[in-house]
């Protein structure tokens, strides 16, 4: 019987370390670049003939470890990796066991090891296709120094994962956005690489229909899906969230249902939101581009790079300052 803390994982709170999917999308759901659908092709190829080459060809008593089909699916956010995995458990009738690494880490301190070689099994009793979610978290580079406790602990995880793969006979997935973090280990381990890009101009095209109903989105006839495509070059993940905005835009205006259409404006706005967040999510008070903040105008009145800067740096340690104030206090108490 498992531990009663991996079973948790399962759980229905919050965002699930791990989540057993019944894989419904298959390759026809996702537009790819040419070169990604090659590999992508080839990848499968490996996974159907498996049986063949191993079984019924007797190389499998030749191997017997290191048998695990991993792949390793990298690029940018948004460009398909998860739902091309999804794809390869639906052709093989299988379900998607997805492990989020980050979640299963922070959640039980000290089981990351343990959790790991339980997933596998997990997944080896139902016969899943295993998917780690920003797999460059788990499958890092080994720390040569194992001073804290947290660097021993993420080198024990990646050895057992190593160990785990050699013994598995089956069908692994690293999805990834920072390839070059994975420890060098895996490299030997993974059979094929494949490298999702950004779509081109004609696929962006082609993701912005499908993300629609064919018949039932009511669809405004000055909607121009090449012309969004030629001007934004975004990911998929992009242009699916700006779908769902610009639907809720047309539905929040005040006129009667019926009367309702998605207009090229409520796409437009729409991705321009996305990206404009995205800007958001990248900035930082420490990067080397000037951040004008509006503290910066009301603590000093003048609006030069310098006093931006300076105010950068002042407001992080006074806030530091503060909390070993309000610590220390705590403490004589």
């Amino acid at each position: 019987m498992a531990p009663i803390p991996f079973i948790r994982l399962f759980g229905t709170n919050g965002r699930r370390a791990v989540e057993s999917i019944v894989s419904r999308r298959t390759f026809d759901d996702v537009i790819l670049p040419p070169a990604t659908r090659r590999a992508l092709e080839t990848a499968l190829a490996q996974v159907t003939q498996h049986d063949l080459i191993f079984n019924r060809w007797g190389l499998g008593e030749r191997h017997p470890t290191g048998l695990a089909l991993a792949f390793n699916f990298a690029g940018p956010p948004g460009t398909g990796k998860t739902i091309c995995a999804e794809a390869i458990a639906h052709s093989l009738g299988r379900r998607l066991l997805l492990v989020r690494y980050a979640e299963l880490e922070s959640m039980w301190m000290g089981e990351t090891p343990k959790n790991v070689a339980a997933i596998f099994r997990t997944a080896r009793d139902e016969r899943a296709v295993l998917l780690f979610d920003e797999a460059d978290a788990i499958a890092a580079r080994r720390s040569t120094s194992v001073d804290h406790g947290v660097d021993r602990e993420s080198n024990t995880t990646v050895s057992v994962l190593l160990q785990e793969l050699e013994a598995y006979n089956g069908v692994v997935i690293f999805a990834t956005n920072l390839a070059a973090n994975f420890d060098p280990a895996f490299e030997r381990r993974i059979r094929t690489h494949v490298l999702f890009e950004m779509p081109g101009e004609a696929e962006r095209a082609q993701i912005w229909r499908v993300q629609l109903h064919p018949s039932r989105t009511p669809l405004a006839n000055d909607v121009d899906f090449q012309a969004l495509a030629r001007r934004y070059e975004v990911s998929g993940g992009d242009i699916r969230n700006a779908v769902l905005k610009a639907a809720l835009a047309a539905a929040a205006e005040p006129i009667p249902d019926p009367s309702k259409r998605i207009h090229q404006r409520h796409f437009e706005a729409a991705i321009e939101e996305v990206i404009a967040a995205k800007r958001v999510m990248r900035q930082s008070l420490f990067a080397n581009e000037t951040l004008v903040l509006p503290e910066a105008n009301l603590v000093t009145g003048t609006t030069g790079s310098q006093s931006s800067r300076l105010v950068a740096y002042a407001l992080p340690c006074a806030a530091l300052l503060v909390a070993l104030i309000a610590l220390a206090v705590a403490l004589l108490k």
